[in-house]
């Protein structure tokens, strides 16, 4: 599935030998990592929320402004080999989270599969599932915890 101009299974590599493109084309597209997530302020328990960022387009699990996303989201984190190794931010099924740790890519992913539909097909992907943040009063995001990321 990889489009022209990627090596053939780059997904294999070394994080830090990936190009741009190739770690672009790593993301399964499952808005797992748009989601609000909330930290305890006593234990750290970090915890996911079913409250997508406003940017995220959740039918189709992209976000709309991408190229601009770190000056229209200011608390938005830019995945990294660190960040995915080092942190629960990520959801235990990213793939950068899984190769940063040296695991493979799970079945479902639309690299391994050919097909961009195996993530929403095996219950990873967000769509349907979430409700933009903006319709929800901050005050009122804890009742949106959720239990089926991780």
């Amino acid at each position: 599935m990889p489009d022209a101009g990627l090596r053939d299974r780059f997904w294999e590599l070394p994080l830090a030998e990936l190009s741009a493109p190739e770690w672009e084309a790593l993301c399964d597209g499952c808005g797992r990592c748009c989601l609000v997530k909330l930290q305890d302020e006593d234990t750290e328990e970090l915890v996911f929320t079913n409250l997508a960022c406003r940017y995220l387009d959740a039918g189709r699990c992209q976000c709309r402004v991408y190229s601009n996303r770190f000056s229209k989201v200011p608390d938005c984190i830019r995945v990294t080999e660190n960040i995915a190794r080092n942190t629960d931010w990520l959801p235990s099924t990213c793939a950068y989270r899984l190769r940063a740790l040296g695991l493979p890519l799970a079945e479902w992913h639309p690299l391994l599969s050919g097909d961009r539909a195996s993530v929403a097909k095996a219950g990873i992907s967000v769509a349907g599932q979430v409700v933009s943040e903006q319709l929800v009063p901050e005050d009122n995001w804890e009742d949106h915890i959720i239990h089926w990321v991780d």
